[in-house]
């Protein structure tokens, strides 16, 4: 066998391109048998290595093609390292293989390092307390740092020169990268910012309206957080405006367990009068309203017979009101609701009345802060509220639609019609 090969050997030697050609053919199936053997076995012994640990760092890792990223490198230095024993193959090809293999190193390790970064965040993440505290606009700093000096490394590989070289020529450029980099910075400080104060948190639901912001936020990255409008729409908010603009978070509503309710009934003032005292007696089938009748009728009686035996004016006597008393029952209503928040703030106040009539204020908190059952129990309340008023005498105000015009309309044509003229010569 041995006498074979030198055959071949004097054979080739007389036809040195023939040569050349073979030794590049033999490099370049190395080069795909060590790029088969790294996926294939060393990538599968490392993936069965990792579902060994409890940490499940293998799901990240695959997700991202970290260690798949790593394997590309093997087949770049078989390349770098064979191309130097092909013979007969000029210098300066050399020297371009070499360079191109290096630079395709850099930029795998950089784009690896980058992706075991991902799944570091993915694993900071299933941390209970990774919503308060974000990590990834930190991760993607570092990331941009990788990613400079690789660039940096790439283009030292490419021209065969010493990246001391690029890195020193970079002092000179300090001004030009802070213009470059400036809302990369002002990125940062506000992350930091951000952080530190706890001000935004992933799941937080936030209010933006100057920039049409209105939804739960998603993404808190280097540079912007992106929240979820609940039209299902994307609002995309610079960072660094998290800091110098006002926003609404409404995760202290959230975590209170309480949402307000703060609506007005408008209430028609001309339908505001006092009771008398057939309704008055009829008010006492109201359970909500017996406790306050029997002691404000014991209140305003004392109060009347002082009046009386002093001979005063009946007209100064205190009698009670259609309009009080519905306030008092709203507030009883409200009390004994089992969809109201009893620990918090419940109140029914009147606003100032204006040209559409006397707001009647209601001001409480529902025991939950989902957003369908808020605007069920909301909803609840107002309907049976404004189903139970006409019992008070009272009237809600409304504008005149439409429908009222023609009314009013038809009523006049009724009244002028000949039919409902009086007679001829009718006695007046």
């Amino acid at each position: 066998m041995i006498n074979g090969f030198e055959q071949l050997s004097a054979i080739l030697n007389d036809y040195p391109q023939a040569y050349t050609l073979i030794a590049l053919s033999l490099l370049l199936v190395a080069a795909w048998l060590s790029n088969w053997i790294a996926k294939r076995i060393l990538v599968r012994g490392a993936w069965r290595l990792l579902r060994a640990t409890p940490l499940g760092v293998d799901d990240g890792l695959s997700r991202h093609d970290v260690i798949r990223r790593l394997s590309n490198v093997v087949p770049a230095v078989v390349l770098s390292a064979g191309v130097a024993v092909v013979p007969d193959l000029p210098a300066a090809l050399v020297t371009v293989v070499q360079n191109v293999c290096g630079a395709f190193v850099v930029l795998t390790l950089a784009l690896a390092v980058g992706a075991a970064l991902d799944v570091a965040n993915d694993l900071y993440r299933r941390r209970p307390d990774a919503a308060s505290k974000p990590i990834k606009g930190y991760l993607q700093v570092v990331k941009l740092v990788v990613y400079v000096l690789a660039t940096v490394l790439i283009i030292a590989a490419l021209i065969d020169r010493s990246p001391l070289i690029l890195l020193s020529g970079l002092g000179a450029m300090a001004a030009v990268l802070m213009l470059v980099f400036q809302d990369t910075l002002l990125s940062l400080v506000a992350s930091v910012q951000i952080s530190s104060n706890d001000m935004v948190r992933v799941g937080d639901w936030i209010e933006m309206p100057q920039l049409n912001a209105d939804g739960d936020v998603i993404d808190i990255a280097l540079h912007t957080v992106k929240v979820q409008n609940w039209d299902k729409t994307i609002t995309t908010i610079p960072t660094k405006r998290l800091i110098t603009e006002s926003f609404k978070n409404w995760r202290g509503m959230s975590e209170s367990g309480g949402r307000r309710i703060q609506r007005s009934l408008l209430i028609d003032q001309n339908s505001v009068r006092f009771f008398s005292a057939a309704e008055r007696e009829r008010l006492h089938r109201f359970v909500l309203l017996r406790d306050y009748l029997d002691g404000k009728e014991r209140e305003i009686g004392e109060w009347n017979a002082q009046l009386e035996a002093q001979g005063r004016d009946p007209v100064n006597a205190r009698r009670l009101t259609n309009l009080g008393t519905f306030r008092i029952y709203v507030d009883s209503y409200l009390r004994n609701h089992p969809g109201i928040h009893q620990g918090m703030t419940t109140l029914v106040r009147q606003r100032n009345p204006g040209p559409t009539g006397l707001p009647l204020e209601i001001w409480c908190f529902t025991n939950t802060t989902a957003w369908g059952e808020y605007e069920a129990i909301q909803s609840d309340i107002f309907d049976h509220l404004l189903a139970i008023i006409p019992e008070f005498g009272l009237r809600i105000y409304q504008e005149p639609s439409g429908a009222d015009i023609r009314g009013l309309g038809d009523a006049a044509r009724m009244l002028q019609s000949p039919d409902r003229r009086p007679a001829a010569g009718a006695a007046a």
